[in-house]
């Protein structure tokens, strides 16, 4: 499987360019070393019998690399959610539900978050780009051939921070990739790559930014899969199966976004298929949510942490590291996304982190307000299609993601739907603080349920 992912990169990563760095030899060393590992207990035949063939993918992917035209037997042979079943006998020693899986992580520095992947029997096959200097916007990826395309259309950014996570796991490359959320960086790459990706509870997971902003997530090709990730970081069960209808908040622009029509149409649509298969039941709140704009808060909070000589909040990291690893040499180390060209020339210096508190205290009192009558918000992920590589123009990527990492709550990014230009929308769960399961659960239940 390692064997067959490094040559699927080899083919698609020279126009993708999803990869800062590819790490072939130790990978494949790696794998060989489990692979001895499993026949000594037993087990190697099934993974290679039932893994071993993800070299399958459609050869039109050497033609550009684009999701849509990866053939969907990756979606029966590439998938690291199966490897789980078929490991559970290999007899004494530590348990690998990710045995000769590749993994990409995100950045160069990405292996240090990845340990538990790795113990679990994952292979690292290589670093996903990350933005590059230069831009104040971070919806962007900077391989090591150039910039990072989304794989639907060439011509559009993947999104990012997680640019070349989300570019990798949609083309078939890897099924699992990690990410990082300061803003959104796993949530809107997934929703304009068209993939699933989870922003985890803060403080749930170890993080380098002591803000609380940004969080370790990650990027699959299933709601399987991103649940074995989360079994394995976590230390929880595999999310079980959860009681169907979910009760559910529907708002297109959380009280002051102002999406365009066409994400927000696509959202609603894909909510309606949900509900349609008994997957979710809408619920009209006591009181309409109108959340407080999370910016100028996130802004202050961010800056604050980046600081050393300016007071933040309490262990803010004045480094701002990101906890997925992204490259600090070619990236905002928090791994966040300040997409809008506004942000040029902003008084940051001037933040308010009392006026931040006061926002953050009281769109938490709001969302604990939407939580006491239903289990899951949804909203469009993204206000916007997928922007060209010049940028996002005056327009923030995140003003549909960032409430949450200011709140804390963890939140998921799927498919809904393709927009007229041909690239993917995302539907954007958000739970209450530590129910990443239930949107696990609900995404499985989705994509079991719901047919296109």
């Amino acid at each position: 499987m390692v064997a067959a992912a490094l040559a699927r990169i080899e083919r698609a990563d020279p126009h993708l360019c999803a990869f800062v760095e590819v790490w072939g030899e130790e990978a494949l060393r790696r794998a060989g070393e489990l692979d001895t590992r499993l026949d000594r207990r037993g087990g190697a035949g099934q993974v290679d019998a039932r893994l071993g063939r993800a070299g399958e993918v459609d050869t039109r992917l050497d033609r550009l690399g684009r999701a849509g035209e990866v053939d969907t037997r990756l979606d029966r042979l590439g998938r690291a959610g199966e490897v789980d079943t078929r490991l559970g006998g290999l007899g004494p020693g530590p348990s690998l539900p990710l045995a000769g899986v590749p993994i990409a992580v995100k950045g160069r520095n990405g292996l240090r978050a990845a340990g538990p992947l790795l113990a679990a029997g994952g292979v690292a096959v290589g670093a996903t780009s990350v933005p590059g200097p230069g831009t104040p916007w971070q919806t962007w990826g900077l391989g090591a051939r150039g910039r990072t395309v989304n794989p639907w259309r060439a011509d559009r950014t993947p999104g990012g921070s997680s640019a070349g996570a989300a570019a990798a796991v949609a083309a078939g490359l890897v099924p699992l990739a990690t990410g990082g959320d300061g803003a959104g960086s796993v949530r809107i790459p997934a929703a304009w790559c068209g993939v699933l990706g989870l922003k985890t509870t803060s403080g749930r997971l170890p993080s380098g930014d002591r803000t609380g902003l940004a969080v370790p997530g990650v990027l699959a090709r299933s709601a399987a899969d991103a649940g074995l990730w989360w079994a394995v970081v976590s230390g929880e069960p595999v999310p079980a199966e959860a009681a169907l209808p979910v009760t559910a908040v529907w708002s297109p622009d959380l009280g002051f976004a102002g999406p365009d029509p066409e994400p927000v149409a696509l959202a609603r649509a894909a909510v309606e298929r949900l509900e349609a298969a008994g997957v979710v039941r809408l619920v009209r709140p006591g009181v309409p949510l109108r959340l407080a704009d999370p910016g100028p808060a996130w802004l202050a909070l961010r800056t604050a942490g980046a600081d050393p000589h300016r007071p933040g909040p309490a262990g803010a990291d004045p480094a701002g590291a990101d906890p997925a690893g992204a490259d600090p040499a070619g990236a905002d180390p928090a791994g966040t996304d300040l997409a809008g060209t506004d942000l040029v020339g902003a008084d940051l210096a001037g933040a308010d982190l009392a006026g931040a508190e006061r926002v953050r205290a009281e769109n938490d009192r709001r969302l604990a307000g939407v939580f006491g009558e239903a289990e899951l918000l949804l909203t469009p992920t993204a206000p916007t299609a997928p922007h060209g590589h010049e940028g996002p123009g005056e327009r923030y990527s995140t003003s549909l993601t960032w409430a949450f990492n200011l709140s804390g709550h963890p939140a998921l990014s799927m498919p809904a739907g393709f927009g007229g230009d041909g690239c993917p929308a995302g539907l954007q769960l958000v739970a209450p603080h530590g129910r990443e399961a239930l949107l696990l659960a609900v995404a499985r239940a989705t994509e079991t349920r719901v047919k296109d």
